[in-house]
Formats: structure tokens, sequence, C-alpha cells
């Protein structure tokens, strides 16, 4: 039997906070109707989710199977190396801006033009690297609006240690996390070479103190789509 596909439309959305014209790719499953209602997935590094992460093809599959809740995926693709770090890393110069557009202009818009259920609860943040460390410090900043982070080999700083720290409402937020057992010295973009892995476990350390409901894992491998490709199944899974 063949597995209806959902659509991936392109939307482009104008951001004050930015002061740029982002671009948005947007998922809608198979059946999709404005008759129900549906949980968000947002994507940071838009492209490579849906690219080599297949995220839109397993979606058609679990939401085929009803082995997930109606979810809609947007990807927010970055433009190149340069802007991805000036807007992920927690040291970029457009990284506050970059959050403050993911949770108060992102966020309305789409929820004016979806069926969303318009909850925190049921808005989810998932990126890989860089990408998932800008997903964990939006969610500690913005708890109400987004209950769920999906975290792939993060980058972790003394900055997102401080915002982890000192944060007091854990009750609100979901966490799914994983780590290579072999990222000890991936290459990041500066060229230099860093230990994910380590703060990693720290951070999980301290994820694992509060009261968070919280995943943890390491898996057999370094830090690539190779590995979070795979590991998207579990978490689409265990997430929605």
């Amino acid at each position: 039997m063949e597995i209806p596909k959902g659509t991936i439309k392109e939307h482009t959305i104008k951001s004050n906070e930015l002061g740029e014209e982002i671009q948005l790719l947007i998922y809608l499953p198979a059946n999709f109707s404005p008759l129900y209602k549906y949980s968000l997935l947002i994507a940071q590094d838009g492209r490579d989710y849906f690219q080599l992460g297949r995220i839109g093809r397993l979606a058609d599959e679990y939401l085929f199977e009803r082995e997930i809740e109606n979810l809609i995926i947007v990807g927010i693709p970055y433009k190149n190396v340069e802007d991805r770090r000036r807007k992920y890393h927690p040291a970029g110069e457009q990284n506050q801006h970059y959050i403050r557009f993911l949770a108060h202009e992102l966020v309305p818009f789409l929820d004016k033009e979806f069926p969303t259920y318009q909850m925190g609860s049921t808005r989810a943040l998932i990126g890989d690297s860089l990408g998932a460390t800008v997903s964990l410090m939006t969610a500690l900043q913005y708890p109400h609006t987004f209950g769920k982070v999906l975290l792939q080999s993060p980058l972790v700083e003394d900055e997102v240690f401080g915002l982890v720290e000192s944060f007091t409402k854990a009750e609100l937020l979901e966490i799914y996390h994983i780590v290579g057992n072999q990222e000890t010295e991936v290459q990041t973009t500066n060229g230099k070479k860093s230990d994910f892995l380590n703060p990693n476990r720290k951070l999980s350390e301290i994820l694992t103190n509060k009261a968070f409901t919280y995943f943890y894992d390491e898996f057999d491998g370094d830090h690539t789509w190779t590995f979070w490709q795979p590991d998207l199944k579990r978490a689409l899974k265990m997430m929605f």
C-alpha cells in the first residue's frame, strides 16, 4: 500500500527582529484539513532536516500508521555558514534577535495561518549541533511558548550552562537529548576542534537533577547526519 505523501510548501515571513525576509519550508500532512488541530515542530537547519534527515517521509509513515499525533513541521533553512553562526551561536550577533523572532514573530504567524493548538505543550523545537543549542536557549527563555525541545548533539558552552542552572520552571519543558560517544574532536565551522561529548554529559547531569521530563542517550558514532537521521525515528515517536 502506497503511503500518502504530505506536501512541503515554501513561505517567506518578514522579520522585524532580524530586519530580513526569512524563508520557511512548511510540511503539511497528506490528510491535512483545517478541521483538525495540529502540533508544531520547528526545525533549525530546516533544509537539512528535510533533505538529510528525511523528516517529511518519516512523518508521512508515522501519520499514516497513526503512531504520532497530527503534526505540522516548519523548517527554517540557514543561508550559509556565517548566517547560521550569527543566529544560532550563543555569541552570534543576531542570536537574541533570532530567539525573539521564533517566539514573537514565527509562532504568531503559524498560529494565524494554521489550525494549531496554540499551547506551549504542543510546540517543539529541534536542531542539530548549533541548531540544537539555539533551540534549547529559546525553550529556556520562552518555556510557555515552546514546551518540547529535541537536541541532537548540541554545542554546549558556559552561557548554556548558566541558562539551565538558573531555570526554575522545569515542569514546563520536556527535553530529548542525544550525543555521540565519539564526539570528542568535532571539526567546527571556525576551523577548531571541539569536545562535544563531555560538555553534553555535564549538561545531562544538570538536566537530570532538575525536574524536567528528560530523555538522554549516547549513540555509538560521531557528529554527523549518518547518526542523527536514524535517531529521528525514536525522537518523533517519543515526543509526539
